[in-house]
């Protein structure tokens, strides 16, 4: 990768919708081999996609919550159940697998305090595996939708 590639992914990571032709002018280069440059870069897998970024306050989420999530035993088969489930839910904004005393951490969005209640009793407690639950619960996004840095 060079500066050419790391200049794309700044300029796309900013803004998604910039199209070639400000690409190519941004790079005091053609439109062809700047086209060229974006494929190879999806190709490779270091662009996986474009998305728009949603207001969640703007959506009714006025709820996030990170959550730890504990499991009793660290059976492998259990594990990918889980991650299968939390896959096919919606509220789960995003889901890893940490390291500590925590098996799984997860961001979950959520209208109010009630809607994220019956949310842990009904879909959270149900999670195959899940021995433990704890929340703490945003006060103020201070930096989210973090970009990566590059070059």
């Amino acid at each position: 990768m060079d500066k050419r590639d790391t200049q794309i992914l700044r300029t796309l990571q900013d803004d998604g919708h910039t199209t070639n032709a400000a690409l190519a002018k941004q790079l005091c280069i053609a439109e062809a081999p700047t086209w060229r440059r974006v494929k190879a870069l999806e190709e490779a897998g270091v662009i996986t996609g474009y998305q728009a970024v949603l207001n969640q306050q703007a959506l009714g989420y006025a709820v996030t919550a990170f959550v730890q999530i504990r499991f009793s035993s660290h059976d492998p088969k259990l594990q990918q159940a889980f991650e299968e489930q939390v896959l096919l839910i919606p509220e789960v904004v995003w889901c890893h697998n940490v390291s500590g005393s925590t098996d799984f951490l997860l961001c979950v969005v959520a209208r109010n305090l009630q809607e994220y209640g019956e949310f842990v009793s009904a879909r959270l407690r149900m999670l195959p595996g899940v021995t433990s639950i704890e929340s703490s619960f945003s006060l103020k996004a201070v930096k989210q939708g973090g970009k990566l840095p590059v070059g």
